[in-house]
């Protein structure tokens, strides 16, 4: 009985130690499992605040691209409104040397005008002086004069011609007045003349002169203008570059952080496979199936309504993916203009990159006369119409490819490609 007892006692000490061998490496397993994954967890957080970074920098990025294109644009608008304010002041100046030479022309008129108003005036005071002296003898004289010519007649064919004689120097007084007053009127014509041409020359100058000031003001305020905006695209460009590379250098983070992920699932799954080798035959295997991915149907499957039709709703399959500013891929991100460039170009239309050169393309459509398809211009900005008021577009980078309303802000032109 006593050795029956002994042996017993073997065994379970045999089994004892069995189990603690068996325990043992599997409690070690388990601990570097979970120390693995906490240590997996670690990265991802990382990686998500990263991500989470990279996303603010990216909104400010888009922003101060925005800034930057905005800027531009002004700058541009500046530099042709300093273009025609240059044509305006060459014109003004050529308009200038013109009226300084009418100017010359007139002054020299006026000096052959002066001339004939001092020969005018001389005429009139000779004129004056005769008449004077032609009334002071027969006034002075009085009637008796002629009476006394009348009753010297000796005869009444002699006191005819005496008679006549009288009559015509009146007549020749009478015709000296009429003429000392047509040189005093031409005189004064003379006159008005020349001063009413030297007023209209003055005048015109100084009319000229100060539009030239006028143009070499707004000249000056336009120059400060431009150097405002060049400065402000300067310290745009600046901190869009500072952004990308910030974007740049937390994208390497990411990247990292998602390789060092990888490697300890890696280490994780090699660990989980080494805890089942013992139990592998009493366990069995387990399967995952694999997350779905959305898809997307290509254009030319798109067969119902007209082009535009087509186009709209090829557009549709990618709203809610994101905005990336430059970008062109309707599911990785695109700007507005990228967007709007790779739904055309999916369909074969080929057409400008820039949503400014998109302004000119095709032909423009009034609101009224608007259909799907066609795109709705905005200052910075470009949409596809897709009818009824709405529009699909790349918005920004917080609402990435959404729907909304034509009418959002005020718009510049609607152009019709199809």
């Amino acid at each position: 009985m006593r050795n029956n007892s002994c042996k017993y006692i073997r065994i379970a000490c045999v089994l004892s130690l069995c189990i603690a061998m068996v325990a043992v490496p599997v409690c070690s397993k388990a601990a570097t499992i979970s120390q693995l994954e906490q240590e997996k967890e670690e990265l991802e957080r990382k990686k998500k605040e990263a991500e989470k970074e990279k996303q603010a920098e990216q909104s400010k990025y888009n922003s101060a691209k925005e800034k930057e294109q905005g800027i531009s644009e002004n700058l541009e608008e500046v530099e042709e409104e300093m273009e025609e304010i240059d044509q305006a002041l060459v014109e003004t100046l050529a308009s200038i040397d013109l009226i300084n030479e009418d100017i010359k022309v007139k002054e020299a008129e006026i000096e052959v005008t002066t001339q004939k108003y001092e020969e005018a005036k001389a005429t009139e005071e000779a004129q004056y002086q005769a008449m004077k002296m032609r009334i002071k003898f027969l006034y002075e004289k009085g009637d008796f004069t002629y009476m006394q010519l009348l009753i010297e007649a000796k005869s009444f064919s002699d006191m005819m011609n005496k008679a006549e004689y009288i009559e015509k120097l009146y007549d020749y007084d009478r015709r000296m007045l009429h003429e000392y007053q047509a040189a005093k009127e031409e005189t004064l014509a003379y006159k008005e003349e020349l001063e009413g041409e030297k007023e209209e020359l003055d005048s015109t100058k100084c009319e000229l002169q100060e539009e030239e000031e006028y143009l070499n003001q707004i000249l000056a305020e336009k120059e400060a203008e431009f150097q405002d905006y060049s400065s402000q695209l300067a310290k745009a460009k600046a901190e869009a570059s500072a952004f990308k590379n910030s974007i740049e250098k937390k994208n390497a983070e990411i990247k990292k952080l998602q390789q060092q992920a990888d490697s300890k699932q890696k280490e994780i799954n090699k660990a989980k496979e080494e805890a089942a080798k013992p139990a592998a035959t009493s366990s069995g295997a387990s399967s995952q199936s694999p997350q779905g991915k959305k898809t997307y149907a290509p254009a030319n499957s798109f067969t119902s309504g007209s082009t535009g039709d087509r186009i709209i709703q090829y557009a549709l399959q990618f709203v809610g993916n994101p905005y990336v500013y430059g970008g062109t891929s309707l599911t990785q991100g695109a700007d507005c203009s990228g967007f709007i460039f790779r739904i055309y170009r999916d369909f074969g239309y080929t057409i400008p990159r820039s949503g400014t050169a998109m302004r000119n393309i095709g032909t423009e459509v009034s609101y009224e006369n608007a259909r799907a398809g066609d795109i709705v211009c905005y200052p910075g900005h470009v949409a596809l119409y897709m009818g009824n008021g709405q529009i699909v577009h790349a918005s920004t980078a917080r609402t990435g490819i959404k729907t909304g309303n034509v009418f959002y802000k005020q718009f510049i032109t609607i152009r019709r490609v199809l």
